[in-house]
């Protein structure tokens, strides 16, 4: 059937053909909501709000627009009313400054605070730049119509007249609050994005890095690991609010912690944020199995890291209630999971 068939089947209330006729933009409107939102969970209820609200307006869907300007407009409204109802997401380095990498663990914060990591398999490559790590944690400090805005325009392409009419505004206020939202979103993104870096490293170049990072982790290899990173590498861990700043409070917590050769480690390469990810695995003497612990998403300066954010899948209910510092050895939180494993494709263990 061609779209017009399906539209006037939609719109006669044929579910069937209303899948059909949308399924071409569910993923790019599912990374749309999730800059939006900062959140994978988030960006799955907001994609379904806006497709039930699409199905019930279809029948007074008059073609002033095309369908994907129609799609993109409900979504973005969906999204705005989500954001009014809960906090921004951040990540840790926007949290708090960094710490002491001899001090105990923080707790955890459990609360939905935390930007999430993002599955780009089926992205195309225009696409992922617009779903980078730094740049939807920069997104989530704007305004949320200025978030809107930016996004429409920078990212989408669409013009200030189709924005200003998705928003319910004027072109000049679009212009105004583009101008704004790009100030404030440049102040906080490196200067060059990374797929500009990886394409400057070239496949072979990032391979080669990621796998000397995995060889470090596996090997406890702290020298090695720290070879591997910028001056001003930034480490954090959520939902542990602290985060590490530079090289040699990197290796002060390495050495003290994860790489004290208390713990065994695996991981499997993947791809987040159009950036190189590792699923990580610790040896479970009880399982005999590595099981997951964290999905860690490297941002590369050149051929060094100069970020990593790992996203801890453990169970943050400790025995002693505060015994943060060994990690490894608690259990897989079922939702942390599922949102940082199973959706990248990552097997629940290793043997």
């Amino acid at each position: 059937m061609q779209a017009s068939d399906l539209l006037r089947a939609a719109r006669a209330g044929d579910d069937e053909a209303f899948g059909r006729l949308v399924e071409p933009y569910r993923g790019e409107l599912h990374a749309h909501c999730y800059r939006m939102l900062g959140s994978l969970h988030d960006a799955d209820d907001a994609l379904q709000d806006a497709l039930l609200r699409a199905w019930r307006a279809l029948p007074r869907f008059e073609r002033r627009s095309s369908l994907r300007t129609w799609l993109y407009t409900i979504a973005t409204n969906a999204c705005l009313e989500a954001i009014r109802r809960r906090p921004k997401r951040v990540l840790p380095l926007d949290f708090g400054p960094p710490a002491d990498p001899h001090a105990p663990f923080e707790l955890p914060v459990t609360e939905d605070v935390w930007v999430e990591p993002y599955p780009d398999a089926a992205l195309t490559y225009e696409q992922r730049e617009g779903v980078e790590l730094a740049f939807v944690a920069a997104l989530q400090h704007l305004p949320a119509t200025q978030r809107a805005v930016l996004i429409l325009r920078e990212v989408l392409g669409f013009s200030a007249a189709e924005v200003a009419r998705a928003l319910d505004t004027t072109v000049p206020a679009v212009n105004s609050a583009l101008q704004r939202a790009r100030a404030a979103v440049e102040a906080r993104v490196p200067e060059r994005s990374q797929q500009a870096v990886l394409r400057e490293v070239g496949d072979d170049g990032v391979r080669q890095l990621v796998d000397r990072y995995v060889e470090a982790w596996e090997r406890c290899d702290v020298e090695a690991f720290v070879g591997l990173l910028t001056e001003e590498v930034a480490v954090a861990m959520p939902p542990l609010p602290m985060w590490y700043a530079g090289a040699e409070s990197v290796r002060a917590w390495a050495e003290t912690s994860s790489m004290s050769g208390e713990w065994r480690w695996k991981a499997l390469r993947t791809s987040a944020n159009g950036q190189p990810a590792l699923g990580f695995y610790a040896w479970d003497a009880g399982r005999r199995a590595y099981v997951p612990f964290a999905l860690n998403v490297l941002t590369l300066d050149g051929r060094a890291v100069s970020g990593v954010v790992a996203f801890i899948v453990r169970s943050t209910e400790a025995p002693s209630g505060k015994d943060y510092e060994r990690f490894p050895e608690q259990p897989p939180d079922a939702a942390r999971l599922r949102q940082t494993f199973e959706r990248f494709g990552l097997p629940a263990e290793l043997a």
